[in-house]
């Protein structure tokens, strides 16, 4: 039985280590993460964290065989690839922002068992998983990623040795054993792990290491320099630099390897990637389709749950390494819509496909490029189980990257929700906490706390869809207020800051109308994508028994009870309705936003293939009768429409 022991404040204080800059000649940092465990969650985004670690991700090695006590890499028999690797780099970040002694002592016991399987010329864990060929070394590059935020947490002396030696084993191997398949693709992921050892090490051979798997490593810059994927991927065109998970780590290796190269066109090759994918499949939450290669830009195609935090986590690098805040930007739009979108509120069931445009979920034949009849229900493992595996590091990983050092000494806000960071500053322990509904409400209160007073820079960042965004600076020896404009992406509050200083910032969020796919629109308010709410008829799918307590996390199929083919009227303007966050942030039945809209049936707009048609191109005539529509948080959504036509309506 799952029960939770909480980690004291002291304890969890006496973990945290200071950041560590990139050492020369790796580009500087505009932002330096910090190490796991500085930044903890509040207030509504620690129940949802506390909703997973209750969840399934709580209870998956004892729901799924896959991570069971005979996995190969716990010493047993069974699957022995990117599963247990996977899983893990959501377990470690999971267990130290909620600082649980239960997750805490279950990601131990992986740590503790991967790192005595490592042979005598460096390999680490299964030389051959089953169905798999032999040295295979993409499921080591996850292992090594989840040993770095093991090592920040903890100070693990055994993980930089480690690492070193399997590095030195790739770096005799390589020529003999080059990269292949998915390795090949995801390169930048083992380059990220060398840069983090070299800057704790100057071992220059980790560099030369980088530089062999940059050069058998598929070229993403290419690729998209010359980008030729410009529709749906046909079924057979699907290879792997096709695929939706492959590109979504992508976006961040052009990025990564700039750290190295020092090449400008690397850096700027960040925004072509980005450009091409919302060009020719890009969908209003921030993500890309992909069923599991590119779709197309129909908000009816799918987009796999994989790709949703890989892509966020590409984006929270990639703040660190170019501080561009519309990576800030994008980040919030996938964690606050994307991410949700996918789960049920619980989290003990997910989709595999999301649809910005999901008139049901079933099991059934749809225009996917090739997934299976299964991959839009809810369930445990729909369609493939790599999701089931992977998604465990969406939340904590984002909770992670809400505040990040700056190069002078500072802290910078890279992204808002509740929360608390806690760092040490020219050596005095400060903690800034984050008060705030955000981003369901407009206002984060930040308050300070520190032993004695300390002089940083707090840097604020002004999203892009905020005009007239301020702060307020309120001091605790004095009654004087100082009002800052946040007129740049970044703005630094320079001063001593005592414990009691206070900083609100006020992000106004107008409802905005964005024109997508065949002229229709999506709403958009702050960073919320809003759907329209559809009621549901949940059905459970009759199937195998499952162990307990798999039994809690069944397939569901998703109905509409309610129509769902409308055409907005935008011309009628909107209302809001807001109220606090409940106890499941994203429960359909309660959520935190409603924007009521006017909007007229169109018939003529069913289903096809199982899906909604394709959206109606705007404006569209239509003589049903205007109705009251409620739009909902993109996450929230069960069933949604999210792209609308729009009506034509008599001047």
């Amino acid at each position: 039985m799952y029960v939770r022991v909480p980690i004291t404040d002291s304890e969890r204080q006496a973990l945290i280590t200071a950041p560590v800059p990139n050492r020369s000649p790796l580009q500087p940092a505009a932002f330096v993460p910090l190490p796991l465990g500085s930044v903890r969650p509040l207030g509504w985004l620690l129940r949802q964290c506390r909703i997973q670690a209750d969840g399934l991700t709580g209870h998956l090695e004892t729901a799924w065989p896959d991570l069971g006590p005979d996995n190969m890499w716990l010493g047993g028999k069974t699957e022995g690839w990117e599963r247990g690797p996977y899983y893990l780099d959501g377990l470690v970040p999971l267990a130290h922002v909620l600082v649980d002694r239960v997750l805490l002592a279950r990601a131990q016991r992986w740590v503790d068992s991967i790192l005595t399987m490592q042979d005598a010329d460096g390999w680490i864990g299964p030389i051959q998983a089953p169905g798999r060929a032999p040295y295979d070394q993409w499921p080591v590059f996850i292992v090594l990623k989840a040993l770095t935020q093991h090592h920040e947490a903890t100070g693990d002396e055994r993980v930089i040795p480690f690492m070193t030696r399997f590095f030195g084993y790739l770096h005799q191997t390589l020529d003999e054993r080059p990269l292949r398949d998915w390795g090949q693709h995801r390169w930048a992921d083992a380059v990220l792990s060398l840069h983090w050892l070299y800057n704790r090490t100057g071992d220059e051979w980790l560099l030369d290491v980088a530089g062999k798997l940059a050069l058998q490593g598929y070229d993403w810059r290419m690729h998209f320099e010359d980008f030729r994927h410009t529709g749906k991927t046909p079924r057979d065109g699907c290879v792997l630099h096709t695929h939706v998970v492959n590109n979504a780590m992508a976006v961040k290796t052009c990025g990564v390897w700039w750290r190295q190269s020092g090449d400008t066109g690397d850096r700027q090759a960040v925004y072509r990637t980005i450009e091409m994918l919302d060009r020719y499949h890009g969908q209003a939450t921030g993500i890309f389709t992909g069923d599991e290669h590119y779709a197309g830009l129909d908000p009816t195609q799918g987009t796999e749950l994989c790709a949703v935090v890989e892509y966020m986590f590409s984006l929270e690098e990639l703040i660190g390494i170019m501080g561009d805040a519309a990576f800030s930007d994008r980040l919030e739009r996938i964690a606050y819509n994307a991410l949700p979108g996918t789960f049920t509120a619980d989290m003990w069931a997910h989709q595999y496909d999301q649809q910005a445009n999901q008139a049901l979920c079933t099991v059934a034949p749809r225009h996917w490029t090739n997934n299976n009849d299964d991959s839009n229900i809810f369930g445990l493992e729909p369609n493939f189980g790599c999701c089931t595996a992977n998604y465990h590091q969406g939340w904590p990983k984002f909770v992670s990257s809400l505040w990040m050092a700056t190069p002078d000494g500072g802290l910078a806000a890279t992204a808002y929700g509740p929360c608390e960071v806690n760092a040490r500053i020219g050596g005095v322990p400060v903690k800034i906490s984050a008060d705030t509904q955000y981003p369901f409400d407009p206002v984060v209160r930040f308050t300070v706390d520190c032993a004695e007073p300390a002089e940083f820079p707090l840097v604020l960042r002004k999203p892009a869809w905020a005009d007239e965004a301020v702060a307020v600076v309120l001091s605790a020896r004095s009654p004087e207020e100082r009002i800052v404009r946040l007129d740049a992406p970044w703005t630094p509050i320079r001063r001593t800051w005592e414990a009691g200083d206070e900083v609100a910032v006020a992000l106004p969020m107008a409802v905005r109308e964005e024109r997508r796919y065949r002229n229709a629109i999506a709403l958009h308010r702050g960073p919320l994508v809003f759907s329209l709410r559809i009621g549901e008829e949940r059905r459970l799918i009759a199937g195998e028994a499952k162990p307990a307590p798999a039994e809690r996390s069944p397939d569901w199929e998703i109905m509409p009870t309610t129509p769902w083919n409308y055409a907005l009227c935008p011309s009628h303007g909107y209302r809001l309705q807001q109220r606090p966050a409940g106890d499941q942030p994203f429960d359909p039945s309660e959520p935190p936003v409603i924007i009521r809209a006017k909007a007229r049936r169109v018939p003529e707009w069913g289903l096809v293939d199982n899906s909604a048609g394709p959206t109606p191109e705007s404006p569209v005539a239509s003589d049903a009768p205007l109705d009251d529509i409620e739009l909902i948080p993109y996450g929230c959504a069960n069933l949604r429409i999210t792209e609308f036509p729009t009506c034509e309506e008599p001047s």
